[in-house]
C-alpha cells in the first residue's frame, strides 16, 4: 500500500515539537493521559497535532442569534481569512459530499468541525442531520462544533448522542457590564434582548453549558477575543472560571477590527491589539489555564493544515466531477494514522531516553563534574518564515511569521504574525512597498527574522526598523536556529538583563 510521505522535521525528530520544542508539553502540563490521548491527533487542540493532521470546516449554519461588535459575515472573498467568512454556503449533503472527498484527498484530514458562518447550534437541523451523515458514512473523522453559547445547554445531549468529544466555546466575557460593550442584542424566546439583560443571559447559558459539557466528558476549548480597552483587564478572570467549571484549554485571538471589514468596531475605530499586549496577555492567562498560541482564526470553510487553505481545491463544482471511494480511503487513512502514532511514539522515546537509560555510575559521574553555570540574557523575540519545522521560507514569499521568545531556558512559540494586509475587499490588496511596510510592523517588537532568503531592500527597511534580517540558518530546524542566534547575540554582549531591546526607527 502506497502512503503519503510523513517526513517530520529534524526537530521533530529530536523530540521536539515540529515548530515549538518542548511547548507542547508546556500545553498539556496538567492533563490527564486520557485527555492527551484525546487530543493528539486534533490539529486544533494539540501544537504536536498541527504539524501532522489536518482539519476542515464545513459552512452549513448561516444564522446567528447574537449579534458581536466584531463581526460581519462576509461571503466570496477568498483574500479573506477572518472566522466567519466563506466562498460557499452548503447544505449538509453538499457538506458531506465535500468532506468526505476532501478526506479521500487529504488522508492527513482529521477533525470536521462546523464554526460558522452563523452559529451552528442557532442551525440546529442543518448542523445535526450534517452530524448524522458524518457518524454513519466516516466514523474514523472526528467531529466537533464551535458556538457562541447562547443555546448550548438545550443540545448537550444531542452533540454526545453524535459522540462530538471537542466543543468551543466563544466567552468573552463573565461580567455583564462588559459583556454589554461586546454584545448589542442575542435573539432570546423570539424576542430580541438587548443591553446588559441580553449579555447577562449569554454569560449564564455559557457557563451553564460549560458546566454540562464537562460533567459529560466532553472536552471544551474556550475562546476570547481580546478587545483593548474593553476586555483586556478581565479575561485573567475569565481564564480563571472557565478552568473552574472544566475547560482545558484557553484560545485568547486578537480582535480583528479594520474599516473595511464594516464590523461595529471597525467602523468606530476600536484599535486591535498589538502583538506585545496579546502575548503579555495571554502569558498572564497561563497561569491559571494551559494556553493555545497556534491559533490561526480560521475561516468557516478553511481546509487543510492549520496556516494553509485548500479550500480552492474542493469547492462545489469540483467535487462533483470528483469519484470518492471512502471505503478505500479509510485503509489508507487507518494505515496513514498507525504511521503518524508510531513515528509519535518514537519521538517521545527518545525524548525521554537520556534520563531512562542513564547508568548509576554515569549518573555518578555527572554529580562529580562541576557543571557550567547557566547562561545569562534577556529574552529575544524573533520572528521566522518556517515551514515544517524548518528556517524554509523567502521573506518575500512569506504569508504568516512564526514567533518564538529565546531565552537560556530554550525557544518558546510564543505566537505568530500575518505577513500582510487583510484584503479590504477590492480587486487588489496593496501593493509591495504597502505590503512590506504592513509586515514590518507587525514584526515591530521582533529583534530578529530568520529566513531562507530575503532582498537588499527589505534587508534594509527592517535594519532601519531595528530589526535584523538573518538567512544565515536556512533549511535548519527552527529551535537551533533561534538558540544559535540568540548565542551569538549573548557572546556579541547584545542581551544584559535588564538592557532594552534595540529601539525601533
Amino acid at each position: 500500500m502506497d502512503l503519503p510521505v510523513i517526513e517530520p522535521s529534524p526537530a521533530a525528530a529530536a523530540g521536539c515539537s515540529a515548530d515549538s520544542c518542548g511547548a507542547t508539553a508546556r500545553q498539556v502540563d496538567g492533563l490527564s493521559d486520557a485527555i492527551r490521548a484525546r487530543v493528539q491527533d486534533h490539529p486544533c487542540y494539540s501544537e504536536d497535532a498541527h504539524h501532522y493532521f489536518a482539519r476542515m470546516h464545513v459552512a452549513v449554519a448561516p444564522a446567528c442569534n447574537i449579534q458581536c461588535h466584531y463581526c460581519n459575515r462576509k461571503y466570496d472573498c477568498a483574500n479573506e481569512s477572518r472566522p466567519g467568512v466563506v466562498s460557499e454556503l452548503l447544505t449538509p449533503d453538499q457538506a458531506v459530499r465535500k468532506t468526505l472527498a476532501v478526506a479521500a484527498a487529504i488522508p492527513q484530514m482529521s477533525v470536521l468541525g462546523i464554526a460558522g458562518p452563523g452559529d451552528p447550534l442557532a442551525n440546529p437541523e442543518r448542523t445535526f442531520e450534517t452530524f448524522r451523515q458524518l457518524a454513519l458514512k466516516a466514523p474514523d473523522i472526528k467531529l466537533c462544533v464551535s458556538t457562541n453559547g447562547l443555546v448550548l445547554p438545550d443540545h448537550v445531549e444531542e452533540l454526545a448522542r453524535y459522540d462530538i468529544d471537542h466543543v468551543t466555546i466563544t466567552i468573552n466575557c463573565v461580567d455583564p457590564e462588559i459583556g454589554a460593550r461586546i454584545y448589542p442584542w442575542i435573539f432570546w424566546k423570539n424576542r430580541r434582548v438587548y443591553g446588559r439583560e441580553a449579555a447577562a443571559i449569554l454569560i449564564g447559558q455559557q457557563q451553564k453549558g460549560l458546566e454540562m459539557l464537562s460533567a459529560r466528558g466532553i472536552l471544551v476549548k474556550v475562546n476570547s477575543v481580546l478587545i483593548p480597552g474593553v476586555n483586556d483587564a478581565h479575561l485573567p478572570e475569565v481564564s480563571k472560571i472557565v478552568k473552574a467549571k472544566g475547560a482545558f484549554l484557553h484560545n485568547v485571538m486578537p480582535l480583528i477590527a479594520e474599516a473595511g471589514h464594516g464590523t461595529f468596531y471597525g467602523v468606530m475605530g476600536q484599535r486591535s491589539p498589538q502583538p506585545a499586549e496579546l502575548k503579555a496577555l495571554q502569558d498572564a492567562c497561563a497561569g491559571d489555564m494551559n494556553m493555545m498560541r497556534h491559533c490561526r482564526q480560521c475561516r468557516a470553510d478553511a481546509v487543510g493544515l492549520l496556516g494553509e487553505d485548500r479550500g480552492a481545491e474542493f469547492t462545489l463544482d469540483k467535487i462533483e466531477a470528483m469519484e470518492v471511494d471512502y471505503e478505500a480511503a479509510m485503509v489508507v487513512r487507518a494505515a496513514l494514522r498507525a504511521q503518524i502514532a508510531a513515528e509519535l511514539a518514537e519521538k517521545r522515546a527518545r525524548a525521554h531516553a537520556p534520563a531512562a537509560s542513564a547508568t548509576p555510575q554515569v549518573i555518578k559521574f555527572q554529580h562529580q563534574v562541576a557543571k557550567p553555570a547557566p547562561a545569562v540574557g534577556r529574552p529575544v523575540l524573533m520572528a521566522v518564515a518556517a515551514k515544517n519545522g524548518l528556517v524554509a521560507v523567502h521573506f518575500g514569499h512569506a504569508r504568516e511569521f512564526l514567533v518564538y521568545e529565546a531565552s537560556a531556558a530554550g525557544a518558546r512559540l510564543v505566537g505568530h504574525r500575518r505577513a500582510a494586509s487583510y484584503c479590504a475587499g477590492d480587486e487588489t490588496c496593496g501593493d509591495a512597498d504597502s505590503v512590506l511596510a504592513g509586515t514590518i510592523r507587525a514584526l515591530a517588537d521582533c529583534e530578529v527574522v530568520l529566513c531562507s532568503r530575503i532582498g537588499y531592500e527589505p534587508w534594509g527597511q527592517l535594519e532601519a526598523a531595528g530589526i535584523q534580517p538573518n538567512g544565515e540558518y536556512a533549511m535548519q530546524p527552527i529551535e537551533e536556529a533561534v538558540m544559535a542566534v540568540w548565542n551569538e547575540m549573548l557572546a556579541a554582549g547584545r542581551l544584559t538583563v535588564g538592557q532594552p531591546a534595540a529601539r525601533r526607527a
